[in-house]
């Protein structure tokens, strides 16, 4: 698998929350030679199912790789004299929007540019503030006629931005959060045909992550696997950002700790990271980590989750940067830990309360 053109392809594509079709279209292609098969369900998820190799009188066991694929981007709200309105989907930052170019979807796909008032006729406070989203426009060069034959409100704009490669093995472009780890997932999956795994892997391409962890409810209680892992971006250290809250870029992806992962799946990565002597980084997580995570964990009757966070800077801008090796690295961890899933895996994530053990033990050498 060519990871760094994958990741480049998967950058480009468009799927706003809610209308992922186009990027899971190009994800089916990806990951089709390394699958058994493919199925989506009612809201959206494409969910790839890669069978394992379970011995003879044992259980089948699976496992749950959920990557977000939608992407932050903006939504038709009226039609003035040509020009777009525009509100946000997901959390996008109006600083970073004058002046951007973008692709309109609607009847058809249109360029376009978000414009603004020019400095000159503005007052000087106002000159001094980010623009609010309210005074945005997207201007495709279309009369009111043309503008309202071709859009309706409520179609989606992305951004319009070419992945491009930076020196040191970096990409930098829009939708790396969370695409880098539909690659990375991709990237397992294809390690994964040339290994011997017993555990099934369903591997999601969740939907509406960026709008509340939609897609990762609905198909984690769907599919109701034995473990799952969420592999999400997390932030990147540079300049001036609190160390404490970034982790090193090119640095190894993080493994999650705290209460949205089972102390157990953490401990099972690390083996898994230094087994294969891979670069990691820990990541404590004290409460609701803001991934799919949170929603793998609480589904149903609970499932073991972990996860997994790919260093990334500037998110939620059109020039989001990565360092592929990350990418690379997450893949092999993945694939390393599916791998040592075995018969007695699930052993180690159950939960007692102090003493319990020995009144089991207690009870075992009972006699009546």
């Amino acid at each position: 698998m060519d990871l760094l053109t994958a990741t480049k392809e998967l950058s480009e594509a468009a799927g706003v929350s809610g209308f992922e079709s186009e990027v899971q279209s190009l994800i089916r292609t990806q990951w089709e030679p390394f699958v058994d098969e493919f199925r989506q369900d009612a809201l959206g998820n494409l969910i790839a199912v890669r069978r394992g190799n379970t011995p003879a009188g044992e259980s089948r066991r699976s496992v749950m790789l959920a990557t977000h694929c939608d992407e932050i981007g903006l939504m038709i709200t009226g039609i003035t004299e040509g020009f777009l309105r525009i509100t946000e989907v997901g959390g996008i930052d109006p600083r970073v929007l004058p002046g951007q170019e973008v692709t309109v979807h609607g009847r058809q796909a249109v360029a376009g540019i978000i414009g603004l008032r020019p400095p000159h006729l503005m007052q000087p406070a106002e000159r001094k503030k980010p623009v609010p989203l309210s005074e945005l426009f997207v201007d495709v060069g279309l009369s009111q006629e043309e503008a309202e034959s071709l859009f309706d409100v409520g179609d989606p704009i992305t951004l319009r931005v070419e992945a491009t490669e930076l020196r040191g093995e970096r990409l930098t472009g829009k939708a790396l959060d969370n695409r880098v780890s539909v690659a990375a997932a991709g990237y397992c999956l294809s390690l994964l045909k040339g290994m011997n795994h017993s555990w099934d892997v369903y591997a999601v391409a969740t939907s509406q992550e960026e709008v509340g962890l939609r897609g990762a409810i609905v198909s984690t209680y769907g599919l109701m696997p034995d473990l799952a892992i969420a592999i999400d971006v997390t932030f990147g250290a540079a300049p001036g950002l609190p160390e404490t809250e970034t982790f090193k870029v090119d640095g190894g992806p993080t493994i999650g700790f705290g209460p949205n992962a089972h102390p157990a799946m953490y401990t099972m990565l690390v083996d898994a990271a230094k087994a294969i002597e891979m670069p990691y980084q820990m990541e404590p997580i004290p409460g609701r980590s803001g991934t799919d995570g949170w929603a793998l964990q609480v589904s149903r009757s609970g499932i073991p989750t972990a996860l997994i966070g790919i260093p990334l800077l500037n998110m939620h801008t059109p020039v989001e940067v990565v360092a592929i090796p990350d990418v690379r690295r997450t893949g092999r961890l993945l694939a390393e830990f599916i791998r040592g899933l075995d018969s007695s895996s699930l052993d180690a994530m159950t939960f007692s309360l102090p003493g319990d053990e020995d009144e089991e033990t207690a009870s075992a050498g009972a006699t009546c």
